[in-house]
């Protein structure tokens, strides 16, 4: 029987799958990892721009690697800068390059495919059309050993009535960690190809057969306040034109300045005060990120704040041992 969920923000989606996820999924081991797990969900946001999971304090995501994430993948790259915002995935590496990167199996499959302006030319000669799909999941070099295999198995887009709507299907997805990141992209995503089919947002759909949350995140999950919902707020729009599309996430990855692009220029300074951060000018970092208006710049505020708190209490351990 299929579990779902509908909600209008991000933070109520996550907040309801972790409950039910910790409350009744049955306990699994794969790979030796102790797992609460649901089989076959279905969750449907039905405002795609109120994107942005921000549930202070029990959970704050980087906000700058959702935005490096998704600039990654829109750009078709594999390419290590990622690990810039997310050091943790090199151990999902072999020989530094994550085999399962969606990028290029998106943009250039088959070393030249490009599955996105696929689905675009698809509903622009046919808008009724069911074959607007991008695959990720390649079984013949999935199955081959590699760390990073692809959770997600592809998209698929539907334009009725005006709208745009959107569906994931995701053969696993780990409810604390990994969900965020991914409706973040794959929203934004929906949203690009809406704006280049000159349609309305419609809903989006996420299809998962294993949603599961790991024991070591349990007591973290159960903390969630049960009558806080987040941040209901939606992203600017991220309209843009096609044909100079991968000029302007060069832009936003090099921390450019982008006149007349509100949302884009956001998200750029957004990447930019990381990078300051990581470089350990965090003043700066900070500063930068007290400038971004609107959901991106508080999350991204809160993210430091949090860096700042676990930081300290390091170094208060540290010092008790001594």
């Amino acid at each position: 029987m299929t579990i779902s969920f509908e909600g209008d923000s991000a933070s109520w989606l996550f907040a309801e799958a972790v409950r039910e996820t910790a409350d009744r999924g049955r306990q699994v081991s794969p790979r030796s990892m102790p797992t609460r797990e649901l089989l076959g969900v279905h969750l449907v946001l039905t405002r795609p721009r109120a994107r942005l999971l921000h549930l202070p304090p029990a959970r704050i995501l980087n906000p700058a690697f959702a935005i490096a994430e998704t600039v990654w993948h829109l750009l078709g790259t594999d390419a290590p800068w990622i690990f810039d915002y997310n050091g943790q995935l090199r151990q999902y590496a072999d020989d530094g390059v994550l085999r399962g990167a969606y990028g290029p199996r998106m943009r250039r499959w088959g070393g030249h495919l490009d599955q996105l302006a696929q689905v675009v030319e698809t509903l622009r000669q046919d808008p009724d059309s069911r074959r607007a799909v991008i695959q990720l999941y390649d079984p013949a070099r999935d199955a081959s050993g590699h760390r990073d295999v692809p959770c997600t198995l592809g998209f698929r887009f539907q334009l009725r009535q005006g709208r745009l709507h959107m569906s994931t299907t995701m053969r696993s997805q780990d409810v604390w960690v990994g969900f965020p990141y991914d409706l973040f992209f794959a929203t934004v995503l929906q949203e690009l190809v809406a704006g280049w089919l000159g349609a309305e947002l419609g809903e989006y759909h996420h299809h998962v057969d294993s949603l599961h949350l790991y024991e070591r995140d349990v007591s973290a999950a159960v903390a969630l306040p049960l009558t806080q919902t987040g941040s209901d707020t939606e992203m600017p729009e991220l309209a843009t034109p096609w044909e100079d599309f991968d000029e302007l996430l060069g832009q936003v990855r090099r921390g450019g300045t982008l006149a007349g692009r509100t949302a884009w220029g956001q998200m750029a300074a957004a990447m930019h005060s990381y990078r300051l951060w990581k470089g350990g000018e965090l003043e700066r970092a900070e500063s930068v990120a007290r400038e971004v208006p609107g959901p991106l710049g508080t999350a991204l505020v809160d993210w430091y704040a949090h860096l700042r708190a676990r930081r300290n209490q390091r170094l208060a351990t540290a010092g008790a041992g001594r």
